[in-house]
Protein backbone atom coordinates (compact mmCIF):
# COMPACT_ATOMS: atom_id res chain seq x y z
CA UNK A 1 0.00 0.00 0.00
CA UNK A 2 1.27 3.45 -0.92
CA UNK A 3 0.24 6.82 0.52
CA UNK A 4 -2.24 7.53 -2.29
CA UNK A 5 -4.20 4.39 -1.33
CA UNK A 6 -4.82 5.69 2.21
CA UNK A 7 -8.07 7.69 2.63
CA UNK A 8 -7.39 11.36 1.96
CA UNK A 9 -8.20 12.54 5.50
CA UNK A 10 -5.74 10.03 6.95
CA UNK A 11 -2.84 10.67 4.57
CA UNK A 12 0.16 12.12 6.42
CA UNK A 13 0.90 14.70 3.71
CA UNK A 14 -2.61 16.13 3.66
CA UNK A 15 -2.76 16.04 7.45
CA UNK A 16 0.55 17.89 7.70
CA UNK A 17 -0.51 20.58 5.25
CA UNK A 18 -3.85 21.06 6.98
CA UNK A 19 -2.78 20.86 10.64
CA UNK A 20 1.01 21.31 10.68
CA UNK A 21 3.81 18.79 11.34
CA UNK A 22 3.21 18.72 15.10
CA UNK A 23 -0.14 17.00 14.46
CA UNK A 24 1.54 13.94 12.96
CA UNK A 25 2.69 10.89 14.90
CA UNK A 26 6.30 9.78 14.51
CA UNK A 27 5.28 6.93 12.20
CA UNK A 28 3.35 9.32 9.97
CA UNK A 29 6.37 11.61 9.58
CA UNK A 30 8.60 8.65 8.72
CA UNK A 31 5.97 7.39 6.26
CA UNK A 32 6.28 10.66 4.35
CA UNK A 33 9.94 9.86 3.78
CA UNK A 34 9.31 6.23 2.82
CA UNK A 35 6.29 6.96 0.53
CA UNK A 36 5.69 3.26 -0.24
CA UNK A 37 5.38 0.11 1.81
CA UNK A 38 5.94 -3.54 0.91
CA UNK A 39 3.67 -6.28 -0.37
CA UNK A 40 1.26 -6.91 2.48
CA UNK A 41 2.74 -4.10 4.58
CA UNK A 42 1.38 -0.56 4.38
CA UNK A 43 3.74 2.38 4.37
CA UNK A 44 2.54 3.34 7.85
CA UNK A 45 3.18 -0.18 9.10
CA UNK A 46 6.65 -0.14 7.57
CA UNK A 47 7.35 3.21 9.22
CA UNK A 48 6.29 1.82 12.61
CA UNK A 49 8.43 -1.28 12.09
CA UNK A 50 11.38 0.97 11.37
CA UNK A 51 10.79 2.95 14.57
CA UNK A 52 10.38 -0.25 16.58
CA UNK A 53 13.63 -1.66 15.19
CA UNK A 54 15.62 1.35 16.42
CA UNK A 55 13.75 1.97 19.66
CA UNK A 56 11.84 5.03 18.50
CA UNK A 57 12.56 8.23 16.66
CA UNK A 58 15.68 9.02 18.71
CA UNK A 59 17.26 5.71 17.79
CA UNK A 60 16.36 6.17 14.14
CA UNK A 61 17.96 9.62 14.08
CA UNK A 62 21.18 8.08 15.42
CA UNK A 63 21.19 5.18 12.96
CA UNK A 64 23.87 5.10 10.30
CA UNK A 65 23.30 4.25 6.64
CA UNK A 66 24.79 0.80 7.28
CA UNK A 67 22.42 0.28 10.23
CA UNK A 68 19.48 0.95 7.93
CA UNK A 69 20.57 -1.82 5.56
CA UNK A 70 19.25 -4.47 7.91
CA UNK A 71 15.65 -3.25 7.50
CA UNK A 72 13.80 -5.16 4.80
CA UNK A 73 12.27 -2.84 2.25
CA UNK A 74 14.75 0.00 2.65
CA UNK A 75 16.55 0.28 -0.65
CA UNK A 76 19.45 2.62 -1.41
CA UNK A 77 17.16 5.56 -2.25
CA UNK A 78 15.20 5.40 1.01
CA UNK A 79 18.33 4.87 3.10
CA UNK A 80 19.91 7.87 1.40
CA UNK A 81 16.87 10.06 2.09
CA UNK A 82 16.74 9.17 5.78
CA UNK A 83 20.48 9.71 6.15
CA UNK A 84 20.18 13.06 4.34
CA UNK A 85 17.49 14.22 6.78
CA UNK A 86 19.79 13.39 9.71
CA UNK A 87 22.66 15.31 8.12
CA UNK A 88 20.42 18.33 7.50
CA UNK A 89 19.47 18.28 11.19
CA UNK A 90 23.15 18.20 12.20
CA UNK A 91 24.06 21.07 9.88
CA UNK A 92 21.10 23.15 10.98
CA UNK A 93 22.04 22.77 14.64
CA UNK A 94 25.70 23.55 13.88
CA UNK A 95 24.69 26.73 12.04
CA UNK A 96 22.50 27.88 14.92
CA UNK A 97 25.30 27.25 17.42
CA UNK A 98 27.63 29.35 15.27
CA UNK A 99 25.16 32.23 15.33
CA UNK A 100 24.25 32.31 19.01
CA UNK A 101 25.93 31.97 22.41
CA UNK A 102 26.06 28.28 23.30
CA UNK A 103 25.45 29.04 26.98
CA UNK A 104 21.95 30.26 26.10
CA UNK A 105 21.05 26.91 24.54
CA UNK A 106 22.71 24.03 26.44
CA UNK A 107 20.04 21.57 25.30
CA UNK A 108 20.75 22.45 21.68
CA UNK A 109 24.42 21.62 22.23
CA UNK A 110 23.41 18.25 23.69
CA UNK A 111 21.05 17.54 20.78
CA UNK A 112 23.75 18.44 18.28
CA UNK A 113 26.33 16.19 19.90
CA UNK A 114 23.90 13.30 20.14
CA UNK A 115 23.26 13.52 16.41
CA UNK A 116 27.00 13.70 15.73
CA UNK A 117 28.35 11.09 18.14
CA UNK A 118 25.72 8.81 19.68
CA UNK A 119 25.45 6.39 16.75
CA UNK A 120 29.19 5.76 16.37
CA UNK A 121 30.52 2.28 17.10
CA UNK A 122 33.91 3.60 18.19
CA UNK A 123 34.86 6.18 20.79
CA UNK A 124 35.49 9.71 19.59
CA UNK A 125 36.82 12.66 21.58
CA UNK A 126 35.59 15.94 20.11
CA UNK A 127 36.11 19.58 21.01
CA UNK A 128 33.80 22.52 20.34
CA UNK A 129 36.07 25.54 19.98
CA UNK A 130 34.31 28.81 20.86
CA UNK A 131 35.10 32.48 20.30
CA UNK A 132 35.00 35.25 22.92
CA UNK A 133 31.21 35.45 22.55
CA UNK A 134 30.99 31.69 23.16
CA UNK A 135 29.77 31.05 19.64
CA UNK A 136 30.86 27.90 17.83
CA UNK A 137 33.98 28.40 15.70
CA UNK A 138 34.68 24.76 14.92
CA UNK A 139 33.76 21.26 16.05
CA UNK A 140 36.64 18.86 15.58
CA UNK A 141 36.94 15.16 16.24
CA UNK A 142 40.40 15.28 17.80
CA UNK A 143 40.96 11.62 18.68
CA UNK A 144 39.46 8.25 17.86
CA UNK A 145 39.77 5.09 19.88
CA UNK A 146 38.49 1.57 20.30
CA UNK A 147 35.31 0.51 22.01
CA UNK A 148 37.01 0.76 25.37
CA UNK A 149 39.47 3.65 25.35
CA UNK A 150 40.76 6.72 23.56
CA UNK A 151 44.18 8.32 23.86
CA UNK A 152 43.80 12.07 24.25
CA UNK A 153 46.85 14.36 24.11
CA UNK A 154 46.30 17.69 25.93
CA UNK A 155 49.02 19.48 23.97
CA UNK A 156 47.18 18.77 20.70
CA UNK A 157 43.99 20.30 22.12
CA UNK A 158 45.93 23.34 23.35
CA UNK A 159 47.68 23.73 19.99
CA UNK A 160 44.40 23.62 18.09
CA UNK A 161 42.77 26.10 20.47
CA UNK A 162 45.61 28.54 19.79
CA UNK A 163 45.40 27.96 16.03
CA UNK A 164 41.68 28.80 16.07
CA UNK A 165 42.13 31.67 18.56
CA UNK A 166 39.51 30.05 20.77
CA UNK A 167 38.55 31.67 24.07
CA UNK A 168 36.70 28.65 25.44
CA UNK A 169 35.97 25.02 24.65
CA UNK A 170 33.38 22.37 25.35
CA UNK A 171 34.80 18.87 25.50
CA UNK A 172 32.74 15.90 24.37
CA UNK A 173 33.09 12.19 23.86
CA UNK A 174 30.74 9.29 23.23
CA UNK A 175 30.36 5.97 25.01
CA UNK A 176 29.73 3.32 22.34
CA UNK A 177 28.16 1.13 25.03
CA UNK A 178 25.29 3.61 24.98
CA UNK A 179 25.57 4.46 28.69
CA UNK A 180 26.54 8.09 29.26
CA UNK A 181 27.71 7.77 32.86
CA UNK A 182 31.22 9.36 33.24
CA UNK A 183 34.06 7.18 34.45
CA UNK A 184 36.89 8.08 36.83
CA UNK A 185 39.18 8.24 33.78
CA UNK A 186 36.79 10.78 32.21
CA UNK A 187 36.98 12.93 35.34
CA UNK A 188 40.78 12.77 35.43
CA UNK A 189 41.06 13.65 31.74
CA UNK A 190 38.75 16.64 32.23
CA UNK A 191 40.88 18.07 35.02
CA UNK A 192 44.08 17.47 33.02
CA UNK A 193 42.72 19.31 29.99
CA UNK A 194 41.29 22.09 32.13
CA UNK A 195 44.70 22.70 33.73
CA UNK A 196 46.51 22.61 30.36
CA UNK A 197 44.09 25.03 28.70
CA UNK A 198 44.17 27.43 31.64
CA UNK A 199 47.85 28.02 30.87
CA UNK A 200 46.85 29.65 27.57
CA UNK A 201 43.78 31.41 28.99
CA UNK A 202 41.19 29.10 27.40
CA UNK A 203 38.23 28.13 29.60
CA UNK A 204 36.68 24.67 29.68
CA UNK A 205 32.95 25.37 29.91
CA UNK A 206 31.79 21.76 30.03
CA UNK A 207 32.56 18.15 29.24
CA UNK A 208 29.64 16.24 27.76
CA UNK A 209 29.46 12.45 27.72
CA UNK A 210 27.19 11.22 24.94
CA UNK A 211 25.18 8.02 25.02
CA UNK A 212 22.28 6.80 22.92
CA UNK A 213 19.76 7.53 25.65
CA UNK A 214 21.08 10.92 26.73
CA UNK A 215 23.97 13.26 27.47
CA UNK A 216 25.63 13.86 30.84
CA UNK A 217 27.08 17.31 31.59
CA UNK A 218 30.07 17.67 33.91
CA UNK A 219 29.12 21.30 34.57
CA UNK A 220 25.58 20.37 35.62
CA UNK A 221 26.98 17.77 38.01
CA UNK A 222 29.49 20.18 39.53
CA UNK A 223 32.47 18.19 38.28
CA UNK A 224 34.33 21.11 36.68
Amino acid sequence: MVLKDIPAAARPREKLLALGPAALADAELVALLLRTGLRGVSVLQLAQQLLDAFGGLGGLLHASASDLKRIKGLGPAKRAEITAVMELARRSLAQELAERTVLTSPQQVKDFLQLKLAHLGHEVFAVLFLNAQHQLVELEEMFRGTLTQTSVYPREVVKRALDLQASAVILAHNHPSGVAEPSRADEYLTQTLKAALQLVDVRVLDHLVVGRAGVVSFAERGLL
